[in-house]
């Protein structure tokens, strides 16, 4: 794939990998590995298949109640109060893998409404979703989802965010354009964090199923950059298999023992 068609896979998961490749043999017809070798090597469309089927793009919004309870009675609450008494500024967060914006606009929902509850002291703040789906990343600006898309949702937040017309529902424009989408490849080695946040100094870093794709080196790049791009103190949110991982690696403590929330050290 790197010879034939510019596309680097050694970065995921093997078994991810012969999972997908299996799932592509049977697709096309091809009856051995070596017959969609053959065929991956000639064919610059089903190369291109291949890669799009390694984009793991399934998202729900709220998706780990006991995760997005932490964030609304604990995590962002503390941050609010941070911010207004020592360090005024915007509440910056980054979605990582964000596929069609359920996660950064459940967050972005809980903010909304802590900014209500104070409507004389808004609450700022921003935040950065990315993945690498075009197709994606345009259902995410276009913010609207179909009820199977709210199965999670709290009726307060469906008549207070969003707005139904025939089957679809539309998120209300104050809370979709505080969300930021653009297309960043978690493994670029040549950027700290993605080019739309400038600089980086993030609150909260939301990784979620996203490092189980990849590779043990990979995932240490991965952690890395999102250490260098939090604040200190500032938090990690992965996906509960992804909890080990985690822990196996330097520079977060854990914020409860079944939570996959983490803390900058």
């Amino acid at each position: 794939m790197r010879r034939n068609h510019g596309v680097d896979l050694s970065g995921h998961e093997a078994s991810f990998l012969e999972k997908s490749l299996k799932k592509r043999v049977a697709a096309t017809g091809c009856i051995t590995f070596e017959d969609y070798l053959q065929r991956l090597t000639d064919d610059g469309g089903e190369a291109a298949e291949f890669s799009g089927s390694l984009r793991v793009t399934y998202s729900e919004f709220f998706r780990d109640t006991l995760v997005f309870a932490m964030l609304e009675q604990v995590i962002l609450p503390d941050l609010v109060a941070e911010k207004a008494r020592k360090n005024p500024g915007e509440i910056r967060i980054w979605s990582a893998g964000c596929a069609a914006g359920q996660e950064a606009f459940s967050v972005a929902i809980l903010l909304d409404e802590l900014s209500q509850m104070q409507p004389d002291k808004p609450v700022a703040y921003r935040i950065f979703g990315t993945d690498l789906s075009e197709l994606e990343l345009a259902r995410a600006r276009a913010g609207v989802y179909s009820h199977a898309d709210l199965k999670n949702m709290r009726l307060r937040h469906l008549t207070g965010c969003f707005s139904r017309k025939g089957e679809n529902y539309f998120l209300a424009p104050r809370i979709r354009d505080r969300v930021d989408f653009s297309s960043y490849d978690l493994l670029d080695g040549s950027t700290a964090c993605p080019p739309a946040s400038i600089y980086g100094n993030l609150d909260i870093v939301l990784c979620c199923n996203v490092l189980l794709y990849y590779s043990p080196e990979a995932r240490q790049m991965i952690l890395n950059k999102v250490a260098d791009c939090l604040e200190p103190g500032g938090y990690l949110v992965t996906g509960e298999t992804e909890r080990q991982i985690v822990r196996q690696s330097n520079g977060f403590c854990d914020m409860a023992p079944d939570l996959a929330v983490f803390r900058k050290g």
